[in-house]
């Protein structure tokens, strides 16, 4: 006989169908629209933009305001119809495009720009270490603003997007300037970079084994150049054989080997990249002496300070000086040469990140999130955040990730 008393399992699987249940609600995920300023370049010779109006198409579509100053975009063939047509505003005065909390830049800030940021406003652009003065920093600190390097921007795999597609540029741009200047018209010897039937090729040195090396390895080789490969990471050296699918000439940093290539050579590139500060000098000055009579160096490393001890910075304007009878190229923006390919380059690798800070509803959450974006922050809201700097100018390092803990 069935217990009246007990209850069926069919009943159980039921039970509270028919209650009152509890309403769930949308919670908003805090969507921050942006308010992102784009100023015209007025230093270094600087032809790039920081986004191309297809990039300003995304941002706006997803609700987000972009201010432009009018003939921003001029020099990479991007008219300010252009980006009027994709929904951005035409400002005619710096002062608008500097009121954004946003401002992007493809050159450092000058000091009368630093003058028009305001608190708590994200900076975003290089950090050009051989322009960097201790009044510069402390300008950027007094004025408490987010200041964030895009050469030290990091992937969650640890590479330098900003740095990695910009060294594709400069591996191809150093190669092709180097084979221009090795000509009787650019002050060279007049030598050209590839041998033909009869003739032995020139000689080429790199400096580095990481992109800029692969892609002006790539560019030599094609040019039939004879290239030879320096670099302390063997692993490096080994990735750059096997991705190139020949044997090269590689050594490492060995002095007696490099001053036996240096001397013989017809171009050397540096290409040689620090992670977090100045970029070691690794040919000195007695060595550079030894090379011979018209040679070519193009110091892709010199907005990190250079690797050749004679490195000077110079500009488009005047790219190039002659030192021992050698003739460097020292231009530390040579992905400018080509500036809409330049910035078209950045603006890819800019775009997602702005897109996740409007997601994230707010920039410190995003920081807080992604180690790879706290790594490129120098100043943050009047404090040096970047250890390198601190030592270099002595002055007062805060941990960064201790100011963003303490913001939430």
């Amino acid at each position: 006989m069935n217990d009246p008393r007990k209850i069926t399992r069919e009943e159980i699987l039921s039970m509270g169908q028919w209650e009152t249940k509890a309403e769930v609600l949308d919670v908003s995920k805090g969507h921050k629209k942006l308010y992102i300023g784009i100023p015209v370049e007025t230093t270094l010779q600087e032809n790039r933009v920081s986004l191309v109006p297809s990039s300003v198409s995304t941002l706006v579509a997803h609700g987000h305001r972009v201010v432009i100053e009018t003939g921003a975009g001029e020099k990479s063939n991007f008219s300010d119809n252009e980006y009027s047509e994709v929904g951005a505003e035409i400002a005619d005065s710096r002062e608008a495009v500097f009121k954004a909390d946003c401002l992007i830049k493809v050159a450092p800030p000058t000091l009368d720009e630093i003058d028009l940021l305001h608190p708590n406003q994200l900076l975003i652009s290089p950090l050009h270490l051989p322009f960097l003065t201790e009044d510069y920093l402390h300008k950027l600190k007094q004025k408490r603003v987010i200041a964030l390097a895009m050469e030290y921007l990091q992937d969650r795999d640890g590479s330098f997007p900003v740095v990695r597609i910009m060294s594709e540029i400069a591996g191809l741009s150093a190669i092709l300037t180097a084979a221009e200047l090795l000509s009787t018209t650019g002050g060279g010897n007049g030598v050209l970079l590839g041998g033909i039937s009869g003739v032995p090729p020139a000689k080429v040195v790199i400096l580095g084994a990481g992109v800029v090396a692969e892609y002006a390895t790539l560019s030599a080789l094609g040019l039939g150049a004879a290239v030879s490969i320096f670099d302390n990471n063997i692993y490096k050296l080994m990735r750059l054989q096997n991705r190139l699918g020949r044997k090269l000439f590689t050594s490492v940093l060995n002095p007696v080997y490099l001053e036996r290539e240096l001397i013989t050579a017809d171009v050397a590139i540096g290409a040689i990249h620090s992670k977090s500060g100045r970029t070691p000098m690794m040919v000195p000055e007695d060595m550079i002496r030894k090379m011979k009579p018209g040679a070519v160096i193009i110091d892709v490393s010199i907005d990190q300070g250079g690797c050749f001890e004679t490195s000077e910075v110079t500009s488009h304007e005047k790219p190039t000086f002659i030192k021992h009878d050698v003739i460097h190229y020292c231009v530390p923006n040579l992905s400018s040469k080509v500036a809409r390919t330049g910035s078209m380059a950045v603006s890819n690798i800019l775009t997602p990140i702005l897109l996740r800070a409007g997601e994230t509803g707010s920039l410190e959450k995003l920081f807080f999130e992604h180690q790879g974006l706290r790594h490129g922050i120098y100043t943050y809201k009047g404090c040096l955040t970047n250890e390198y700097l601190a030592q270099r100018f002595q002055i007062k390092y805060t941990d960064l990730d201790l100011l963003l803990t303490a913001n939430f």
